[in-house]
């Protein structure tokens, strides 16, 4: 049985209104999403328009 491991993923030009919920289920349709950020600004809070995934690689 392969090992699973972690993959790292950057998700670039997303729209400013977007949650991470809703960026967590988008991805969960292809694999086990353990961890889930957008990347905000400190001073507002807005978004920055991309985040990070951490999802499990193998089968």
């Amino acid at each position: 049985m392969p090992k699973e491991t972690e993959m790292n993923l950057y998700v670039g030009n997303l729209p400013y209104r977007i949650t991470e919920d809703q960026l967590r289920a988008a991805f969960e349709e292809f694999g086990s999403v353990s961890s889930c950020t957008i990347i905000k600004d400190k001073v507002t809070g807005q978004s920055k328009g991309f985040g990070f995934l951490e999802m499990q690689e193998g089968s």
